[in-house]
């Protein structure tokens, strides 16, 4: 077994989003309906100048800023177990505080989980400390000695990572936006609320914490119209004489286009589950077309709710719009015809519901 594997860096990370997804998803209600309502994410809120919109806009807001901290504590806490709790928290804090980010928060997790091991492993104590190692002495080294690792060397060089993936991104013409958007659709469909896909988010919330907005509002709104675009394929292909559904995935779209409107996709996964390649290539057409759009959101959830929250909400209403519209008609377009009463099976162990993400 290689090191690597050893080491299990992706289960650890993904074990760390699957914390982090219900703080993002808390988070990014409260502070797109306090947003849409007209409050504001304040530094800190004295009594009688704030209205309940601001509160729950700055509580959203509190929540998103300390994501860094929440990544960095889930993976350290999934490498060591319980010891590697408090050292996960303080380095993450660390993270923050010298401007890391997401990425500091990423790194400062392994590093503390593996350092919190080696202590365990490798720092002998007399038999009445023992007792001591979880609670005082795996926390205290581990931190410090994290932590100043954290402050005077991983911050340099993510700050320098951090600036050549944002100058990248903002530099991206129209053609580069459109083959971006399709790479972000592709691989959010592949598997919704699974590894491909917890890793693009991951990705692109990264990108968010650092001030790029485009990425995570794309993933979005892929995600807020997709099951809308399925069901809208449905119409559409009658059009054209055809029938691309059974009656059962008719059954599934009754559900899954209104929890499309509030930014939960697992509904189509059924259907994707039937026909992968032409789903996912439909996904892929309309996502492409959103990042040209130009909205631009500034919450990483919400569906519906995240449009007042844009620098300019028309353009995230026409974005969902064309994503839709494009993302039916290729559907409509590529999907095969199917008989009403033909029934797809779908093994059980296809869809794990421990690894649904709502996104």
């Amino acid at each position: 077994m290689s090191a690597l594997k050893k080491l299990n860096l992706k289960g650890h990370l993904l074990t760390a989003i699957s914390y982090l997804i219900p703080i993002v998803c808390g988070a990014g209600f409260l502070i797109a309906i306090g947003m849409a309502f007209g409050g504001t994410s304040q530094g800190s809120l004295v009594q009688g100048e704030f209205s309940i919109w601001d509160a729950l806009a700055t509580m959203g807001g509190a929540g998103l800023g300390l994501l860094p901290v929440v990544i960095s504590t889930g993976i350290s806490y999934s490498i060591a177990g319980k010891p590697g709790i408090a050292p996960g928290f303080i380095i993450g804090l660390s993270a923050n505080a010298i401007g890391a980010g997401f990425i500091g928060g990423i790194l400062g997790g392994f590093l503390s989980g593996y350092l919190a091991v080696a202590i365990i492993k490798h720092f002998k104590v007399p038999s009445w400390a023992k007792g001591l190692m979880p609670t005082l002495i795996v926390p205290f080294f581990t931190s410090i000695i994290g932590g100043l690792i954290m402050v005077y060397i991983i911050g340099i060089p993510v700050a320098a990572l951090t600036s050549l993936l944002t100058d990248g991104l903002n530099s991206l013409g129209t053609s580069s936006l459109l083959v971006f958007g399709g790479i972000v659709g592709l691989l959010s469909g592949v598997d919704f609320g699974g590894p491909i896909n917890k890793t693009v988010f991951a990705f692109v919330l990264t990108m968010q914490a650092e001030g790029i907005n485009g990425p995570i509002t794309a993933l979005q709104l892929v995600n807020t119209a997709t099951p809308i675009g399925f069901g809208l394929a449905y119409f559409i292909a009658k059009i054209f004489r055809k029938n691309i559904y059974t009656r059962s995935e008719v059954e599934t779209l009754k559900s899954a286009v209104p929890m499309g409107v509030v930014n939960i996709v697992e509904g189509v996964i059924p259907i994707v589950m039937n026909d992968i390649v032409r789903t996912v290539t439909a996904v892929a057409i309309g996502g492409a077309v959103t990042m040209v759009l130009g909205a631009d959101a500034t919450v990483p959830f919400g569906g519906v709710f995240m449009l007042p929250t844009m620098s300019n909400p028309w353009a995230g209403v026409a974005a969902i719009l064309v994503n839709v519209v494009v993302t039916g008609v290729a559907l409509a377009l590529i999907k095969k015809n199917v008989k009403e009463d033909e029934e797809i099976e779908v093994e059980e162990e296809d869809i794990d519901l421990d690894d649904i993400q709502i996104l």
